[in-house]
């Protein structure tokens, strides 16, 4: 389930102003209590059947396992991928750039975790000039 996060940085008292930098939105997964496995909106664990679900929230790191331009139901194309984060769960959603240049294994972070129209998590890419192959 996403949710937005309603707070925003504020700087400590008697400092010069500076404000930390905080993520303002995140995702929420589910890690098992019996096996330990990180999942994203599931009613059971897939691994070991169990119910005894407890809700993290993840940092928003990731690595693109999946990326496809989709040219249907939009005036432009998109694309959509498939991201792992860095807890061990998949999340289907669109990377911010043009869509021929995502490839699996580029590193991403969590933009916003609703996009308002699809509704869906939005990443940008991380080190984008360090990609060895285009």
């Amino acid at each position: 389930m996403y949710h937005h996060s309603s707070g925003t940085a504020q700087p400590p008292a008697g400092s010069a102003g500076l404000l930390t930098e905080r993520p303002a939105d995140s995702i929420e997964y589910q890690r098992c209590g019996w096996c330990g496995t990180a999942m994203y909106h599931r009613l059971l664990c897939p691994v070991c059947q169990g119910s005894d679900l407890r809700t993290e929230r993840s940092e928003g790191i990731g690595t693109v396992r999946h990326s496809t331009t989709v040219h249907r139901n939009s005036p432009a194309a998109r694309n959509v991928s498939l991201v792992e984060l860095a807890e061990g769960f998949v999340v289907r959603g669109r990377v911010i750039g043009p869509p021929i240049g995502i490839h699996s294994g580029d590193r991403v972070r969590l933009s916003t975790a609703k996009d308002p129209v699809r509704g869906e998590p939005v990443f940008q890419l991380l080190d984008e000039s360090c990609r060895a192959w285009t």
